[in-house]
């Protein structure tokens, strides 16, 4: 496939070869999504094979998820500025970076120095888009960011069963972190030699906005940490951060307001176009979370123990119950393109939300049988993935040119906010509401995990038909 790049973009080559760009994006997103998922399975093999508890090695995940949502519309708004090309090599040769000294730390604090280079892989998503939009005609675009959508959330699942087959039997966690090494030098490669440079967009350039990057960081920290180490912190700290943390957002958001050059101009944070996204965001990530995980744990429990589950392993888990999700939910994610193309983003999401409803109702009412739990992972996968593929259309229909990549990393924190507040909430539901005399988790914890992600789906339905359509009138 042979596409033109856009006329508007100043310095951009006259010719490119979109699917060699497409390609490229969608092994770095693949990539990023094995980032994310390969290092959860394996948190307790690290915990055994370094000799330290938990609560320190949960950190691992902790850094990652702190150093994304920090990165991620920094480097968007870089990317609005100096070009995507720059911006995706840099990032990834720091998540190269990120990847070796994963595989050669000794210890936890030089794996979580890894673990908080490779958090910069979060912004290849928004970048991505931002690329796209440059090289791509309309048609094209919407179908191939749903690809791109979708081939993420497949990442999940095959980074999920990859994780498990490499440490089964007692494994070395560290090869892990060579699979992921491997990925992201393959995905620099394929970057370098095949995405084109785009130019600056007209409405990109300006001065870094430094003061509006360190609120947010100390903002966004903050808040999450407080959501992510709530339970291990303690009620007061946590509280004291996520109270600091609000008050450092709302001061950032006056600044921005403010600001000559914003780091998040504040049309691409709020307006009726791009909050009810931003929310659906929120609203879907947290979905996404609630069924990977209580679906990964319910099908892991013991019958004998707590009355439900089937006792099968994390490999088993991932293989049977949570890939076949992953692989609907490319296909979703591909003829979602074609349906946004046509119908409209907003309705699609409202459509695929829809699906999600159905899904957890599955989960909520049908999780007796093997066969059951594969059927609602993969519709609750479809819903998701068309999800993911209709908001960065929604969000390249609001903003202009100059604006796609940090508006689409905000919208990736919203996501990361949503996921972050599931994993909390489903964790001290799961912890909460035990079988008297076990400490199991109960069945009818995982109902009202169930039932939490179908409300979630929902809201997101009602939330994205608030976004309308509309021609822009400086865009492009």
């Amino acid at each position: 496939m042979t596409a033109a790049v856009r006329t508007d973009v100043p310095g951009a080559p006259t010719r490119v070869h979109g699917g060699r760009v497409v390609a490229a994006l969608c092994f770095s997103v693949m990539t990023l999504s094995i980032l994310q998922a390969a290092v959860v399975p394996v948190i307790p093999t690290m915990s055994r094979q370094l000799d330290i508890g938990p609560t320190a090695v949960g950190w691992v995940l902790t850094a990652n998820l702190l150093a994304a949502a920090v990165t991620t519309p920094v480097l968007g708004r870089l990317a609005d500025q100096r070009g995507g090309r720059p911006v995706l090599i840099g990032t990834l040769i720091v998540v190269v970076v990120g990847s070796l000294v994963c595989v050669l730390a000794p210890s936890l604090p030089l794996l979580i120095v890894g673990r908080v280079l490779q958090g910069t892989a979060f912004a290849l998503f928004p970048i991505g888009v931002a690329v796209l939009r440059a090289v791509l005609d309309e048609r094209r675009l919407t179908h191939a960011i749903g690809l791109m959508s979708g081939i993420m959330a497949a990442g999940g699942g095959v980074g999920m069963v990859a994780a498990g087959v490499l440490v089964a039997g007692g494994g070395d966690y560290r090869r892990v972190f060579w699979m992921l090494l491997v990925l992201s030098v393959i995905s620099l490669v394929a970057t370098w030699f095949a995405i084109p440079h785009t130019g600056r967009p007209e409405t990109g350039g300006g001065r870094f906005d430094l003061a509006g990057a360190v609120l947010l960081a100390a903002g966004l920290c903050a808040f999450l940490l407080a959501i992510a180490e709530g339970r291990r912190l303690g009620v007061g700290l946590a509280l004291t951060l996520a109270v600091g943390g609000l008050g450092c957002l709302l001061w950032w958001i006056r600044h921005e307001k403010r600001c000559a050059a914003p780091l998040v101009p504040p049309r691409s944070l709020i307006g009726r176009a791009v909050t009810p996204a931003h929310l659906a965001a929120v609203l879907v990530g947290a979905a996404m979370y609630v069924q990977f995980l209580g679906i990964a744990q319910f099908v892991q429990m013991e019958d004998d123990v707590g009355g439900y589950g089937f006792g099968v392993t994390v490999l088993q888990a991932s293989l049977l119950f949570l890939l076949p999700g992953s692989v609907a939910g490319v296909l979703s994610a591909a003829v979602s393109g074609r349906l946004i193309h046509r119908f409209r983003a907003d309705r699609v999401l409202a459509a695929m939300c829809g699906v999600g409803v159905a899904g957890f109702g599955v989960l909520i009412f049908a999780h007796e049988r093997p066969w059951q739990m594969v059927v609602a992972a993969v519709v609750v996968n479809v819903f998701v993935s068309g999800a993911y593929a209709a908001l960065p259309s929604l969000l390249v229909d609001a903003v202009p040119a100059g604006d796609t990549a940090v508006v689409n990393g905000v919208n990736a924190i919203a996501r990361i906010f949503g996921s972050s507040l599931a994993s909390a909430t489903v964790a001290a539901l799961l912890a909460s509401m035990t079988v008297p005399g076990s400490g199991v988790a109960s069945e009818s914890a995982f109902t009202l995990a169930f039932w939490i992600g179908g409300a979630a789906a929902a809201g997101a339905g009602v939330v994205g038909l608030l976004t309308s359509r509309y021609q822009r009138t400086n865009v492009d």
